[in-house]
């Protein structure tokens, strides 16, 4: 049966492919957000774990590999492996409900460690599952071709790309958005098990999907794995040569021609090619380490940064998007436009060339990261140092009032309801201050502990000046763009304060309340009760990231008069900011990630395919590791520095790999498979004629 000229098999393959990728970029993508504040882990576990399941998931399908060529064929590896994979998505899921150890209701999970058990069971399995089929969905799909069908052929498999970006680029904008929803049994919290959940049903869809189709697959028996074959060639010739090192023996053109005693000429000319290709791989990792990082830094980075696009409000987690949206744009444009004009003006673009330049656009990506960081950097609060303490003053009098610190210090103006920024002071010169307002002035001894913020209320109350020391207990900015807010009663009895859904204690006159978190974005509702009148207000809109004390002052009729005083500003560098490094990065991609696979297949014999994609595969693994190590020795404090360290290393290897590619010679292995053809021909004919010699040599005798 068939449909446009291709097996209609193809179909139940594609749709499985795109169920299958929407599942594992969905997951991935709020995966480092579900450690850092699920798990409740730092930012450099959170990326360390987040590299180390890639890795695993890029280690796995040389594994998948073998099991299915030398054991149980694609089929059935691609349907045992996916019941493993669903399997774990479903783990994964379960694992981030956090009603399941919350017993006493407060909306955060009692026992981290059993999800912390479920959750890395679920990768490890999910892992296993994704690395497994990898290899053997592409190839399966390549199997359902007749030999006359190499147009179809490869048009599937661009066709095959795009399912994955496809489904990455749906996946990644549809999981944030469920991960953002609010759901729970008894308390509610950020939805990770729908974010979970829906991959994990997706996945099962898939998996039916591609059983539905079995009967009209054309299912290739498994002819025994090619990678054992050339490892097993290429132990030999290193065996065989560390026996014959003495002088005696005659040298051999190249090493692996030490394997001749045992192996066919044909597989120790296809194992040189494979060689030459894997060599050139060796600096490629490098490019990885900083790709596979747009899922973990990047995603980090962009939590302290403002997401208010207008209309919507855009997820850290969802800028990932950027890159299959870029990617669905930029492949064809690339080869439609941007390669040929390339020709047009007589250069000559190598395959080779493009990866240099795809490395070179990857470090120039973390340069705009590391600019971008700067600028985020600027708007983070710098809290106080063990020694220091740092002080803000609200005057909450109808006078403007003067205080001085210690006799050295310049003396602060602070205009009635006005509040000063937080200054610094070491603790130990803090020995008393000076306030002078209106027509009265107060001296009063300070003893504060330090390493903490504190903020001085001082009011003329025509009495007396009454100076109130509150202690400002936010020792970070607020995550997720959240804010928090805490308010002063400037009136002279309790009030009791409502801001949205959400109620704040009793407040006596003068004292504050505890911060409460707000989602940002927005503005709410303030309403006050004073014996037992109200009087309310729409407060501001709130940003993204701050904090705020709100300072309640009188009510004139139904409307109530507050004033605000800024503790932590919000996120005020725009998440458009990451744009630019995404696009960069994208076009890396781009001229990297295609052009190496196209590169590796056109340098080798076709029947090798499967040991190059396991080494490109291995190039994606090793360069997750590269982020661990660099990311754990490096040490460095300030992320910034960390990303020009890997723009760095990157254009190092660049340089390198220029170097390398210089001396590389192109072959044509179908120019080298006739020559084998031939020589083979020639010496059966040889053999003949020397049979028939000998024949005769006997007859005469």
């Amino acid at each position: 049966p068939g449909c446009f000229g291709y097996p209609l098999s193809i179909f139940f393959i594609i749709i499985n492919e795109f169920c299958e990728r929407f599942s594992y970029y969905g997951m991935r993508a709020v995966l480092v957000l579900y450690f850092k504040y699920f798990l409740q882990w730092d930012d450099n576990l959170s990326t360390a774990i987040y590299h180390t399941f890639v890795a695993l998931c890029y280690l796995t399908p040389i594994l998948g590999a073998i099991i299915a060529d030398s054991w149980l064929g694609k089929f059935k590896t691609i349907v045992s492996l996916s019941i493993v994979y669903t399997i774990g998505q479903a783990v994964m899921s379960v694992s981030s409900i956090n009603d399941l150890t919350d017993q006493n209701r407060d909306g955060s999970p009692d026992n981290i460690p059993v999800h912390i058990a479920l959750s890395m069971i679920g990768l490890i399995l999910i892992a296993l599952g994704t690395g497994g089929i990898k290899p053997c969905v592409s190839a399966f799909g390549g199997d359902q071709f007749e030999d006359d069908q190499e147009k179809q052929r490869s048009r599937f498999f661009s066709i095959f790309y795009l399912s994955i970006n496809a489904g990455s680029l749906l996946s990644t904008i549809i999981t944030p958005i469920l991960r953002a929803q609010e759901c729970g049994i008894h308390s509610k919290q950020r939805c990770y098990p729908l974010a979970f959940g829906v991959p994990a049903a997706l996945m099962a869809v898939s998996l039916v999907v591609f059983i539905v189709g079995s009967g009209m697959y054309k299912k290739v028996q498994p002819q025994g794995n090619i990678m054992v074959q050339v490892s097993k060639c290429i132990g030999f010739a290193i065996k065989n040569r560390f026996r014959h090192r003495s002088k005696e023996f005659p040298k051999r053109e190249h090493w692996l021609d030490w394997a001749s005693e045992k192996y066919d000429k044909r597989l120790i000319a296809q194992t040189k090619m494979v060689l030459k290709v894997l060599f050139l791989y060796i600096p490629l990792p490098m490019f990885w380490a900083l790709f596979d990082q747009q899922g973990s830094r990047w995603t980090l980075q962009a939590t302290t940064m403002d997401g208010n696009f207008g209309a919507i409000q855009i997820q850290p987690d969802q800028m990932q998007t950027v890159n299959p949206i870029l990617i669905i744009i930029m492949v064809p444009v690339v080869d439609a436009v941007v390669y040929p004009l390339i020709k047009k003006c007589k250069i000559n673009f190598t395959p080779l060339r493009k990866i240099t330049v795809g490395m070179f656009l990857a470090s120039l990506a973390f340069v705009a990261a590391a600019l971008v960081q700067v600028q985020i950097d600027k708007t983070l609060p710098v809290f106080p140092t063990a020694e220091n303490s740092q002080i803000k003053i609200i005057n909450l009098g109808t006078d403007n009032a003067t205080i001085k610190f210690e006799s050295d210090l310049q003396p602060v103006n602070v205009m009635s309801m006005e509040s000063t920024g937080y200054m610094t002071f070491e603790t130990s010169q803090l020995k008393s201050l000076h306030i002078t307002s209106g027509n009265k002035t107060k001296t009063e001894p300070i003893k504060l502990s330090g390493g903490q913020r504190h903020t001085l209320g001082v009011k003329n109350n025509k009495t007396d000046i009454i100076v109130k020391w509150l202690l400002d207990n936010v020792t970070s900015k607020p995550e997720e763009g959240n804010n928090l807010i805490r308010f002063i009663n400037n009136f002279p009895d309790p009030v009791n304060i409502t801001m949205g859904d959400t109620s704040f204690e009793t407040l006596m006159s003068l004292s504050d309340s505890d911060y409460k978190l707000f989602p940002g974005g927005r503005k709410d509702k303030i309403m006050v009760i004073r014996n037992s009148m109200n009087c309310s207000v729409t407060s501001k809109v709130f940003g993204y990231g701050s904090a705020y004390t709100i300072i309640i002052n009188e009510c004139s009729g139904e409307t109530l008069k507050v004033a605000y005083s800024e503790d932590i500003s919000p996120n005020t560098v725009h998440m458009a900011w990451q744009i630019p490094q995404y696009f960069i990065l994208t076009c890396a991609e781009v001229v990297f990630s295609v052009t190496g696979l196209e590169f590796s297949y056109s340098q080798a014999p076709s029947n090798m395919k499967a040991v190059l994609q396991a080494g490109w595969l291995l190039t994606v693994a090793v360069g997750n590791i590269i982020v661990l190590i660099v990311a754990g020795a490096s040490k460095l404090s300030e992320q910034w520095a960390e990303y020009v360290l890997f723009a760095a290393l990157l254009l190092a290897v660049c340089i390198i790999f220029a170097v390398m590619a210089y001396f590389y010679t192109y072959v044509d292995p179908n120019e080298i498979e006739a020559q084998l053809d031939e020589e083979e021909k020639n010496q059966v004919k040889k053999d003949l004629n020397f049979n028939e010699n000998q024949a005769e040599a006997d007859s005469r005798m």
